[in-house]
């Protein structure tokens, strides 16, 4: 089905790790979810608006990091900023975490946001692959609009 309208699309390891790590995350996330419906079924909670509130919340970020591990796993282009910026908002709870004494814990969070991080930018997308269209530095065949400035040293 996906071979038909993406001919040209083939899944690379970078790929495949990003949509494995994003997995792991979503995952982690929904069981946090679950927690919140456990809370609420047998009682543990104080604040149940509270606590049904926290739980829907995370069910829908848990789905939306679904959603990335799906677009991963199919090698789209879309996953790599929301992926970045999720995990980029990992790295401070990781700090917090190591900062409350929960040392093993945020060492996890923070070695998967970081390899989530580096196999999302590592990830070959289609836009800047080949066509020389692509602003990023590298094989320096901008006809002018590098250097139209002037002010600034090369």
């Amino acid at each position: 089905m996906t071979e038909s309208t993406s001919p040209a699309r083939t899944v690379r390891g970078s790929h495949r790790a990003a949509g494995l790590l994003t997995l792991v995350e979503a995952v982690a996330v929904l069981g946090f979810a679950l927690f919140y419906v456990y809370e609420m079924v047998t009682g543990a909670t104080d604040d149940l608006a509270r606590a049904a509130t926290s739980g829907v919340l995370i069910l829908v970020f848990g789905l939306g990091l679904l959603a990335l591990a799906r677009g991963w796993a199919r090698a789209a282009d879309w996953p790599r900023t929301p992926t970045v910026l999720w995990n980029a908002l990992l790295l401070p709870v990781a700090w917090s975490l190591h900062e409350s004494d929960r040392t093993p814990l945020a060492l996890a969070v923070g070695v998967i946001a970081v390899a989530s991080i580096a196999a999302a930018v590592s990830a070959p997308g289609r836009r800047g692959h080949g066509d020389g269209s692509g602003d990023s530095s590298g094989d320096g065949s901008g006809d002018g609009d590098g250097r139209h400035g002037g002010g600034a040293p090369a």
